[in-house]
């Protein structure tokens, strides 16, 4: 009914720069909220950022000023450009869209498959 497909992860090196996308497609009627999280290995999976419908923005303190989350209303995307990489930000990454679908009235919670994002010398 909803498909979301991810792309932009990879390898980069310290202080090197990545954009993350997340395309939704399938039978939507409006995206409210929309958000990154990321998983570290042995690790709980984070909120990194989140936008809502009027463009309101929260980030989490380890990635301010350095991360920009960002959305296209018209072709149903979020985007995570992600600048200053360290280490510490080696996670798969994964994309949440609460989406509220044809013939619905209550939003539900929809993930990405995952992108990998590793940040090494």
């Amino acid at each position: 009914q909803v498909q979301l497909v991810e792309s932009g992860g990879g390898l980069v090196q310290p202080g090197g720069s990545l954009r993350l996308s997340c395309a939704a497609s399938g039978s939507i009627f409006s995206i409210c909220t929309m958000g990154w999280y990321r998983q570290a290995p042995g690790k709980q999976r984070e909120l990194v950022a989140a936008i809502t419908s009027g463009g309101s923005t929260n980030y989490a303190d380890s990635v301010k000023g350095r991360f920009t989350i960002s959305r296209d209303n018209a072709k149903n995307t979020v985007f995570l450009q992600m600048n200053s990489l360290k280490p510490e930000d080696t996670a798969v990454y994964y994309c949440n869209l609460r989406i509220i679908v044809a013939f619905s009235t209550t939003p539900g919670g929809y993930w990405g498959q995952g992108t990998q994002v590793t940040v090494s010398s």
